[in-house]
């Protein structure tokens, strides 16, 4: 099978303008990956299922991350040279930035016909509040159809084009997604009949406190004890 630089090539020659890279990945498995942008991105699926050298007739995963905004700290060395004459200082400068977060949505395709893959492709939305969009795959790859409803369910991805985008896990009234990092469960647990362990520590705290007891009466006056 072509390298993965060799389809990013291929999809730049092919799809002039369109946004394709490359993502690599410094583990083991060294599976890297292409980035896609938005725009050209259901005709490259099209091209890469329909390819006679590629066939990837099969998508076998589609899966999300989130990637919360985070502080980067990038080091430059400097060589300073030394006034005296001496020996030249190097001198290092740390500098700060803060890295926009997104989500990003992950597809694994296959060739049954030819017996190859994986080929990994990612998109990324624009950020994690209101640029949550991304193109479905679905109309390409039926297999996506859940997966996608899965990462829209747990991640807030949605997939524009998707042929039924609905909640698949959580029920239609849930209002956040379990999947994200920020994510905060609840500690009421309605929903738990009989909360036990932990759980039940949490729930305590929505529990109406308890009646305060009656202050007792005083003793009248010439009372005997």
């Amino acid at each position: 099978m072509e390298t993965v630089e060799q389809i990013r090539d291929r999809l730049l020659a092919r799809f002039p303008g369109a946004e394709v890279s490359v993502v690599t990945n410094p583990g083991t498995a060294a599976q890297h990956s292409l980035l896609l942008g938005h725009a050209q991105a259901r005709a490259i699926a099209e091209f890469l299922r329909d390819d006679a050298t590629l066939k990837l007739d099969q998508c076998s995963n589609v899966t999300g991350i989130d990637w919360p905004e985070k502080e980067i700290v990038e080091t430059t060395k400097t060589t300073v040279p030394d006034p005296a004459g001496g020996p030249a200082k190097v001198v290092e400068q740390k500098t700060k930035r803060i890295q926009p977060g997104c989500l990003e949505v992950v597809y694994h395709l296959y060739s049954i016909a030819l017996r190859h893959g994986p080929v990994i492709l990612r998109f990324r939305t624009g950020n994690r509040t209101d640029q949550v969009r991304v193109p479905s795959l679905t109309p390409v790859w039926r297999s996506c159809e859940f997966q996608e409803r899965e990462v829209f369910d747990l991640f807030g991805v949605v997939f524009d084009g998707h042929p039924d985008l609905r909640r698949i896990l959580m029920w239609d009234e849930f209002k956040d997604y379990p999947m994200r990092r920020d994510y905060v469960e609840p500690d009421d647990y309605e929903w738990e009949p009989t909360p036990h362990g932990t759980v039940l520590e949490k729930a305590k705290a929505h529990y109406p406190a308890p009646p305060a007891a009656a202050p007792a009466a005083a003793p009248e006056k010439g009372a005997s004890a």
